[in-house]
């Protein structure tokens, strides 16, 4: 059976899944699978995230005078950043790079056929500090192809790699290289992204999902074991793990998604360090903020189609935690539409009584639950990420809005996207386009 006819069932199984549901297990089931799942996962990442912190993170000694760690033999570091139209950023970023307090590194900068100015500015840097070395590629090939041309020029096996908009701290890469020199079977290290466009409601918003959301979510799978995905704006990878898996695949979309999962596959772990902190650019227009995530949930997606048929044999169980949550997830924005649908029809018609939905809101108890449960995990992301932000607390006011995003937007995106990759065909390679990078920022 080939894989799109495989994707195709998936797809048909996920869409009728909930209907079959409301008929032979009565529409409240489904009801409270819709109202409750949020609520049951709300409360795995406060437990994830207070459990990483209470027994790793709160003995660690880190504030702003805190040297870094020292590493055995002082190996090089590569610190690799693709670029693509970057002229606005680039020389603070690569200045940010070149500033890492650890003396032994070396910065790639791979220029992937920009038509802007980011070849003019990035040869005038690079030679101003012999530690920068410039790659151009004549056509914009993607950001798979600008890191592989990278990790091909580089001349150490520890690849830290980051966006041409975000600024390392300086001891960043210290902190990204240690855990894969402690832990021969660490492939990769997923750093801590913090948010500096906070010009707009949306982009404060996400300073309080990075913090509450992301934050959490990554500690709570680093406890069980397996990452959904290391952050593409900032991540370290072991090169020998690299070329076991063939490095980065240039057909998907979101290519930190896609070598996460491989590598977990060939069994190499994930680590996600809070310390290691990288100050990013992110949307600040809806607009922006739609396609980005829409971005993210077509990336899930592909990864989803591409291993789901193997993840079932047992020397994979260790990815089944993540499956099973993306599949849950997937199943509860259908059931959410399948709602939705019958909630218009019951208005409309008479439904029998397996298929009436009276509400969409969440029942009184249930909406309490979730606005309680939000506040928890705001205060707990509080309490764990103040050290690394001093006036996050401002920020986090702003969160109170996300549940209702984080949730709708989830839902609007994965009903795109998820049928989109099950129905399409061959996939061609994911070239870059340049995203909403904040108000002031945007070409």
């Amino acid at each position: 059976m080939s894989n799109r006819i495989t994707s195709i069932i998936i797809l048909c199984i996920v869409i009728l899944l909930p209907l079959v549901g409301f008929i032979w297990l009565t529409g409240q089931v489904i009801l409270d699978f819709v109202f409750f799942w949020p609520l049951v996962m709300s409360a795995l990442w406060i437990t994830g995230g207070l459990y990483f912190w209470f027994y790793r993170e709160r003995h660690w000694q880190w504030n702003e005078t805190t040297p870094a760690p020292e590493l055995p033999g002082n190996p090089l570091i590569s610190i690799l950043i693709p670029c693509f139209n970057e002229g606005v950023n680039v020389k603070e970023t690569i200045s940010a790079a070149l500033n890492q307090r650890y003396p032994n590194i070396e910065v790639i900068a791979i220029n992937d056929g920009s038509s802007d100015d980011t070849a003019v500015l990035l040869n005038q840097l690079a030679a101003n500090d012999e530690r920068l070395r410039v790659i151009h590629l004549t056509e914009n090939q993607g950001k798979a192809i600008a890191l592989k041309a990278g990790a091909g020029a580089a001349r150490s096996d520890y690849l830290v790699c980051i966006d041409g908009d975000a600024l390392l701290d300086r001891d960043t890469a210290v902190y990204m290289v240690k855990p894969m020199i402690d832990h021969p079977r660490v492939g990769a290290v997923t750093g801590n992204p913090r948010v500096r466009t906070r010009s707009t409601l949306v982009g404060r918003i996400q300073v309080g999902e990075f913090s509450s959301i992301i934050g959490l979510i990554k500690r709570t799978q680093r406890i069980y074991g397996q990452v959904f995905t290391v952050s593409g704006v900032i991540a370290a990878y072991r090169r020998q793990a690299l070329i076991d898996v063939n490095y980065w695949r240039p057909d998907m979309v979101t290519e930190d998604i896609d070598i996460s999962w491989e590598l977990q596959i060939r069994h190499w772990s994930v680590f996600f360090e809070p310390r290691a902190l990288c100050w990013i650019l992110m949307p600040e227009t809806f607009k922006g903020l739609c396609k980005q995530r829409l971005r993210w949930a077509q990336g899930g997606a592909e990864v989803f189609r591409l291993h789901m048929g193997k993840l079932w044999s047992w020397q994979y169980r260790r990815m089944w935690p993540l499956f099973f949550e993306y599949t849950l997830s997937t199943v509860w924005v259908f059931s959410f539409f399948l709602n939705i649908v019958l909630y218009i029809l019951t208005k409309l018609f008479d439904m029998p009584d397996s298929l009436t939905v009276s509400h969409l809101l969440p029942p009184e108890f249930t909406g309490m639950a979730l606005a309680v449960f939000c506040l928890v995990q705001f205060l707990v992301s509080l309490l764990i990420e103040s050290r690394y932000e001093k006036h996050i607390a401002g920020s986090l006011f702003w969160v109170i809005w996300f549940p209702l995003f984080f949730w709708l937007l989830s839902f609007f995106t994965t009903l795109i996207a998820f049928p989109k990759v099950m129905l399409q065909g061959r996939r061609k390679r994911a070239r870059w386009v340049s995203p909403d990078r904040g108000i002031g920022r945007m070409k």
